[in-house]
């Protein structure tokens, strides 16, 4: 049968049902407008769920990884002597250390806290004090002097306080912190905490005696 036999109100009917299923078949709503200036292929695609129309998800965000922890500082594994005659600024406190008997000694489990003078402060006692001391015969005086230099346990510049502290030798040390500067019987601590295995060590510029002298 063709259309122009059809009564005028059939006619719009099927005009009208055209209409619907072309709708259908690009996925756009039943009865949309539809001119030249709609572009199909730029339309949001859409899910038809549960009869509501929703646009596609989002994909999850990935999560962040994890920094890597830091690893933990190694214990110091050489002692208080091995450290001493391996650095070149104390070979004459080494030596004495040697001449002195107390490589043993510094050598033990401690702790032991020691101000070791560098060879610039031995280098500034009295010419031939030094000779002297090294001499076997004076080994008592020479150890009451380097005993006079350590302290029992391992105390680090943390945890210096002004006042007088006891020596390995049996007399007092006076120490005095000031402004963030250590000097211990009137000599400047120059670099401190070289922290050993068996103690720690503090530089300093100066050779101590004792107070009742050698």
């Amino acid at each position: 049968m063709k259309n122009q036999n059809l009564p005028s109100w059939m006619k719009q009917l099927t005009g009208f049902a055209g209409i619907i299923g072309a709708s259908a078949l690009i996925g756009f709503p039943a009865g949309a407008h539809i001119n030249s200036n709609t572009n199909v292929k730029n339309a949001t695609p859409t899910q038809q769920v549960a009869g509501n129309v929703k646009t596609a998800a989002s994909p999850a965000p990935m999560a962040s990884p994890k920094p890597m922890a830091s690893p933990a500082p190694m214990a110091a594994t050489k002692d208080i002597v091995a450290i001493a005659s391996g650095d070149a600024h104390f070979k004459t406190l080494t030596k004495a250390l040697t001449a002195a008997g107390l490589v043993t000694t510094l050598r033990g489990k401690g702790p032991f806290t020691v101000f070791a003078p560098t060879d610039a402060a031995f280098a500034a006692l009295p010419t031939g004090t030094l000779d002297d001391l090294l001499k076997p015969a004076n080994k008592a005086k020479l150890t009451k002097i380097l005993t006079y230099h350590v302290v029992p346990g391992a105390v680090l510049s943390t945890s210096l306080k002004s006042g007088d502290v006891k020596s390995v030798e049996g007399s007092s040390l006076n120490v005095a912190v000031s402004a963030g500067k250590v000097t211990v019987s009137g000599a400047n601590v120059v670099k401190a905490d070289i922290k050993a295995s068996n103690g720690v060590i503090h530089v300093i510029d100066k050779v101590l005696m004792p107070p009742d002298g050698m």
